[in-house]
């Protein structure tokens, strides 16, 4: 090992993969690399959606070294595919901190779950000093969509190996106060919890005019009203709301509802709209992150969808490009989460909460309605969001925390 502090990172996705985790990832590593330290990446050789990347196994990327695993790569159309491939990585991820080269500090993220297993046990076995990126809480998102029940063994069980990881960890780093407030609930002490958000880049996502966006005839979607839903339709995301108003809108003029990416409710949203024949819907696949800046573009208002038990469990990361995109959100979720919190208290977007309340759908359309009707409206919560993300939630920002954080642990 060089002199420089020593940093192993380890994650199931890293660049060139687009997963969000493998982004976030990427900008961080590179970033410690320019301020000095020796960053390393373990990760996967598989892809975030299925099948493997043609990529080496090892390889230097902008200064970062990237050593990846030949993991299964079923993907994750399916609970057992997916399952196969956390546990094909976490194995052979374990076998490699407990193998391989020591580091000042390993760091895993939450990808797979309970990949925070591997520092604790490297800890316990080598004295391996080790942190957490939580960037979502499990068994919890996995017990809030109903995939376990809060009551079973098997879930118990989780909740203890996930919590005794995380207690023995030398800092985590939260994404907001509500995971945070989760994290204490664990058993986390609060000297070794520290709130860094997730983030965009300024020079990567910012407005584009329509006249200057070269997706809009592409797309076609010229003199539209667009309503975005981007990034993973994953299964703590709720859309019920969302498809009762793009029913409520079919054969409006203007009023469009477009899907980029994709996850485990797409097959959901696309079998809603042909049923019901919708002419207001498209669902499209992922764009290049180099383009991500001219999709993020083509919405009027974006979307963001979140469970109320989710609040804490996990901060959607897809907040950040739209506030860089300088675009008002609509948010159909809890009020009091991270995301919540945010839009309300910079006024930059419209909160649909229906805890305890049946006329969701209606408030929903409500405010559609509202935000259509208000182009100027709009443009204030835009340039609000702006500011708000260049304060508080760009690269360069958030990850000078990250820097200065690691100098006092290494």
């Amino acid at each position: 090992m060089s002199e420089s502090p020593s940093l192993l990172f380890v994650n199931q996705h890293y660049y060139p993969d687009f997963a969000s985790t493998a982004q976030h990832l990427t900008d961080l590593a590179e970033h410690l690399d320019d301020e000095g330290f020796e960053v390393h990446v373990l990760c996967s050789a598989g892809h975030y959606l299925s099948g493997s990347m043609d990529v080496p196994l090892e390889e230097t990327h902008n200064g970062v070294h990237i050593h990846r695993v030949r993991a299964t790569a079923f993907g994750r159309d399916s609970v057992l595919g997916r399952l196969t491939d956390y546990a094909s990585f976490f194995l052979q991820a374990l076998w490699r901190v407990l193998t391989g080269p020591r580091y000042d500090s390993v760091v895993t993220l939450t990808t797979p779950p309970l990949i925070a297993l591997v520092g604790a046990i490297a800890r316990m076995v080598r004295d391996q000093a080790y942190g957490i990126w939580s960037m979502d809480l499990h068994p919890d998102a996995e017990v809030a969509v109903g995939m376990l029940g809060p009551g079973q063994a098997l879930t118990r069980f989780l909740h203890a190996l996930n919590n005794w990881a995380y207690r023995r960890a030398d800092f985590v780093v939260d994404l907001g106060p509500y995971m945070k407030r989760r994290l204490r609930d664990k058993g986390v002490p609060d000297d070794r919890l520290r709130t860094i958000p997730v983030w965009n880049k300024k020079d990567e996502v910012y407005p584009i005019p329509d006249a200057e966006n070269p997706l809009v005839d592409e797309v076609g979607l010229e003199d539209r009203f667009v309503i975005m839903y981007s990034g993973n339709a994953g299964l703590g995301h709720r859309f019920d709301e969302v498809l009762a108003a793009m029913k409520h809108f079919d054969g409006h003029p203007e009023i469009f509802f477009l899907f980029v990416g994709s996850g485990p409710r797409k097959e959901e949203i696309v079998a809603f709209a042909e049923e019901h024949d919708l002419s207001n819907f498209r669902y499209m696949s992922y764009f290049p992150r180099e383009q991500i800046k001219y999709s993020l573009s083509l919405a009027d208002v974006h979307l963001l969808t979140l469970y109320n038990d989710m609040a804490g469990v996990a901060v959607p990361g897809k907040l950040y490009g739209i506030l860089a995109a300088g675009k008002p959100v609509l948010m159909v979720g809890p009020e009091a989460s991270d995301s919540g919190e945010t839009i309300l208290d910079h006024d930059v977007g419209t909160v649909v909460d229906p805890q305890g309340r049946g006329d969701a759908p209606d408030r929903l359309i409500e405010a559609i309605e509202t935000l259509y009707a208000n182009p100027e409206r709009r443009a204030e919560m835009g340039e609000r969001g702006r500011r708000v993300f260049l304060d508080h939630f760009e690269q360069r920002v958030c990850c000078e925390q990250w820097a200065r954080l690691m100098e006092r642990r290494t």
